[in-house]
């Protein structure tokens, strides 16, 4: 009964999303669901939120490991493997609870998830929450990729980005961790989770919102999200 409250709620959420987003699509004033969205502003307030309740000081000590893959600040050098850096911490614990239940599939974080104690994570996920936020290198926009960030297609179900990843994917808010920061996220990186979000490979966002939102993309429109995505 739980679930089906759950998905219902989520349903209409989406709706009201949706018909936002076509009331504002193709037009400079701005969407009132995205008006308070955090963009590149980074407070102490912010940082302190996003981290959670994990000590960021002794998460620098416990990802060494993680390090070795993400990063020591958290910014991959490896273009399929994800930035960490200013991600919400909360949003990091998730992800690596779901390797180690096995929602989530990738051989080294499978095991590497199975080894961390539930405080351990939340210190390293604070640690990497507590970064400068991941920063694209500026190009210039893609096109289409800025048209389906910003606006979304209500024909298609298709709800903007900006509605739940905020302005520039910098995060809607520091008090809502379940929708990432993905702005400035390697853009191949952010390709792949999106084709398996379309394909059905990756099925652990809330509600699978993510499946029913990215399922009409094109594999052109795709390569142009992510780049745009990714520059920011």
């Amino acid at each position: 009964m739980l679930h089906i409250k759950s998905n219902i709620a989520t349903g209409l959420a989406l709706v009201v999303l949706l018909v936002v987003t076509a009331v504002y699509a193709k037009s400079d004033t701005p969407n009132p669901l995205t008006g308070s969205i955090e963009a590149d502003v980074d407070s102490a307030q912010s940082i302190k939120l996003r981290s959670g309740h994990g000590d960021p000081v002794a998460g620098r000590e416990k990802s060494q490991l993680c390090q070795g893959c993400h990063g020591e600040y958290g910014i991959s050098t490896d273009p399929v493997i994800p930035k960490l850096a200013g991600q919400y911490g909360g949003y990091i614990s998730k992800q690596v609870r779901n390797y180690q239940s096995g929602a989530r599939s990738h051989q080294i974080m499978n095991a590497m998830a199975a080894t961390v104690s539930d405080d351990d994570l939340a210190d390293i996920a604070a640690y990497f929450a507590s970064q400068d936020k991941m920063k694209g290198d500026g190009s210039a926009d893609n096109p289409l990729g800025k048209e389906i960030f910003l606006h979304g297609d209500a024909s298609k179900m298709r709800l903007a980005c900006v509605n739940c990843h905020g302005v520039k994917g910098k995060g809607l808010d520091p008090k809502i961790p379940m929708f990432p920061v993905i702005g400035g996220q390697h853009r191949e990186y952010v390709r792949r989770q999106l084709v398996n979000f379309r394909d059905g490979y990756r099925t652990n966002s809330p509600n699978g919102i993510m499946n029913r939102i990215v399922g009409s993309l094109t594999d052109t429109e795709i390569e142009s999200l992510s780049e745009y995505v990714s520059v920011q």
